[in-house]
């Protein structure tokens, strides 16, 4: 049963996402036009987008409500576009190489994990991922 939670929460990730794009378009201007914005700006524009990516894609897990592995991998995926965000943000920061290295490190291992196979779940059709069994279950019965 649908609640009102999930009719209101359900489009909040992909407005985000929209958003997220409308600065992403915003950040590919500077690169045409740089001296049309304030100086410093690109720090902002460079992470803005990684950050919104991150709060759209944990939005999205709370609409799908996630068993706890699945949750916990979307989280180090978000981790790791808020330390991306943060190396852009603050590229002078004694940090700036720490937090780009974490991000490394986030997405390194949030990649070995899908290719190990954690969490066992259902592919996520939303992400063009298949199941390569039933795929070939199918081929084979024609």
């Amino acid at each position: 049963m649908e609640t009102l939670f999930d009719r209101v929460h359900r489009p909040l990730p992909v407005i985000l996402g929209v958003v997220t794009l409308v600065f992403v378009v915003v950040l590919l201007v500077w690169d045409v036009f740089p001296g049309q914005f304030p100086p410093g700006a690109h720090n902002l524009l460079g992470a803005l987008p990684l950050a919104l990516i991150a709060l759209a894609y944990l939005t999205y897990q709370t609409v799908l409500r996630p068993k706890w592995a699945e949750a916990f991998k979307a989280v180090l995926l978000a981790s790791a576009f808020l330390f991306w965000a943060a190396n852009q943000f603050w590229p002078e920061s004694p940090r700036a190489t720490l937090y780009n290295d974490l991000a490394i490190a986030l997405f390194v291992l949030d990649v070995v994990f899908t290719l190990a196979g954690w969490p066992a779940s259902a592919p996520d059709e939303s992400f063009a991922e298949s199941d390569a069994e039933s795929i070939q279950e199918k081929t084979l019965s024609r």
